[in-house]
């Protein structure tokens, strides 16, 4: 049962998220819903590198095969890649909807984008072991994290703005995909059962995806 469930939520979950960032790059009324597209194909097709050999290694019960196990540390290596890169788009897009410059929370947004992803690139991650360290699981993630708050602290920060209310829920869904992915990186490894908790952290994502998806919809109403 939990072959056909994860299988499914995984496929379904890809098809949604990347059918959104086409409709929204291809008939979004606005710059921002467009690049708002771009920002889910990112993260659609950066989490296919990792959910695709997931599903494969599911459906066909090799998690221990070797070239398994290397496809999938690859694709979470990229899947960390294109996280990062989504959330640096989610904060260019908080720019463009509240019309902000921004220049020094631009340049920090940026520099901890970086540090993560150097971070990602280092060979002590051994993303390709079946038992790689938990140590550089959490360095890697202490950037990401800033990162998180700082768009989220962007987002609040705009709450008697005019633009906000379509956005008003974006601050806790990213609170929400970092509370269920946080305790799958410090504890997955002697606690399987909490990789479950990459589901509702997915599904956050998803929430995050259709705010712009639902702006989208609004304004072609309003045409």
């Amino acid at each position: 049962m939990r072959v056909l469930f994860e299988s499914a939520f995984d496929i379904a979950y890809l098809v949604t998220i990347i059918t959104v960032g086409f409709i929204l790059t291809s008939k979004g009324q606005t710059k921002v819903l467009k690049n708002y597209g771009i920002m889910a194909l990112v993260l659609g097709f950066g989490d296919a590198f990792h959910l695709v050999p997931r599903v494969f290694a599911l459906v066909t019960d090799r998690f221990d095969d070797p070239s398994v196990i290397a496809a999938l540390g690859i694709g979470k290596l990229v899947t960390s890649v294109t996280m990062t890169v989504f959330y640096v788009l989610l904060f260019f897009v908080w720019r463009q909807i509240f019309g902000k410059k921004a220049t020094a929370l631009t340049w920090v947004a940026l520099a901890l984008a970086a540090v993560r992803i150097a971070l990602c690139l280092f060979p002590q991650n051994a993303w390709v072991s079946a038992n790689p360290p938990l140590s550089w699981g959490i360095y890697r993630n202490i950037p990401f994290a800033l990162l998180g708050i700082l768009v989220i602290a962007a987002f609040y920060s705009q709450r008697k703005d005019p633009a906000y209310p379509p956005y008003r829920h974006m601050g806790l869904a990213i609170i929400l995909s970092f509370g269920f992915y946080i305790p799958v990186v410090l504890f997955a490894d002697t606690i399987p059962a909490l990789g479950m908790l990459m589901i509702p952290k997915t599904v956050a994502y998803v929430w995050i995806v259709w705010m712009g998806y639902m702006v989208y919809k609004q304004n072609k109403k309003a045409l």
